[in-house]
């Protein structure tokens, strides 16, 4: 294709006009704030590798989300700090737990805000996994959907708006939906980590969650690094199940793979999450002095969505809906 002769940067001559002619624009409504709850009251735990980041009693978590929703973030994700664990991870399931508490109290002091269960066992296990596990060590797919079914019902019973299973349990995303619909919260949305990556990038979040894998690892349960286009099977399969949204994380390393995913099911909200080492090392570079930290965080989101993202996981959440609502 040819075009007559023309200047490009005349459509970079001022700011105005960069703004007029911008491509991809980030807005406050694309973010989902993440929170990490624990037992007690008035904690409010620093996370050392996250900077900014705490584990908060539910009375602290309930002022943490209203500080984002009163700066427009309309949605949080919950993840819970139990203060037992065992073999199945009950704590999980009961309506006693951490996040069924946490949900109940957040959705009953901010009805209008969108509250996101994150339904997984890694943080409620003992062995740190995100099921059963055998004497072998082996993760057991279909007890653990038994698991995920009574989970999903209580956090859904507790107020939760939005499911989002994130084990990567083969047939997560039929079980949680069967279980909702049988115990009519057809309305309960599914946010699946459909492309989820065995990922060195999670280590700061296993800080937070202190969910770090007693022993092994969870390569054979999430995804290989190395792959692409397996993640349009994992989505298909989700989608096939009944998912609403659909996630790839993380999302930095792998903007190639929200590409994909996006022009294969453009019809579908896609979700991405920017996931603690990507924040961590930005945190840690501005500390250093080596980078704008407010930039780098703004050019980063903007890259999450230039690739086909539709709503990004950050906990850049408040620091860029500062920047946005200025």
């Amino acid at each position: 294709m040819e075009f007559p002769y023309t200047r490009p940067r005349r459509l970079r001559v001022s700011s105005a006009v960069r703004s007029m002619v911008q491509e991809t624009r980030l807005n406050v409504n694309d973010f989902i704030y993440p929170i990490f709850v624990c037992s007690g009251n008035g904690v409010k735990n620093p996370i050392e590798s996250m900077p900014g980041i705490f584990q908060l009693s539910i009375d602290e978590a309930k002022k943490e989300a209203k500080e984002a929703y009163d700066l427009g973030i309309k949605s949080v994700i919950l993840f819970g700090i139990p203060e037992h664990k065992d073999e199945i991870g009950s704590e999980a399931y009961s309506e006693d737990g951490i996040i069924a508490r946490a949900i109940n109290e957040i959705k009953s002091y901010l009805p209008d805000l969108v509250v996101i269960a994150d339904a997984c066992f890694c943080e409620y296990t003992s062995h740190g996994h995100c099921g059963i596990i055998d004497k072998k060590g082996k993760l057991l797919n279909d007890p653990t959907l038994e698991l995920l079914k009574k989970e999903a019902y209580v956090y859904a019973k507790m107020g939760a708006d939005i499911i989002a299973p994130s084990g990567m349990i083969d047939g997560m995303v039929r079980a949680i939906r069967e279980s909702l619909d049988s115990n009519s919260f057809e309305d309960v949305s599914v946010m699946s980590y459909s492309a989820k990556y065995s990922s060195s990038f999670y280590g700061p979040f296993r800080d937070a969650a202190e969910s770090a894998p007693a022993f092994g690892d969870r390569k054979t349960y999430q995804m290989d690094y190395h792959n692409a286009q397996e993640a349009i099977k994992e989505v298909i399969l989700d989608v096939n199940e009944g998912a609403d949204y659909i996630m790839v994380k993380p999302a930095l390393a792998y903007l190639d793979v929200i590409r994909i995913v996006k022009d294969k099911f453009p019809y579908l909200p896609l979700v991405s999450y920017n996931v603690s080492g990507e924040y961590a090392m930005v945190k840690a570079a501005a500390k250093m002095g080596w980078i704008d930290e407010e930039n780098i965080m703004m050019e980063i989101l903007t890259a999450i969505k230039r690739a086909g993202t539709d709503i990004i996981i950050t906990y850049f959440s408040k620091d860029a809906a500062r920047i946005l609502n200025k």
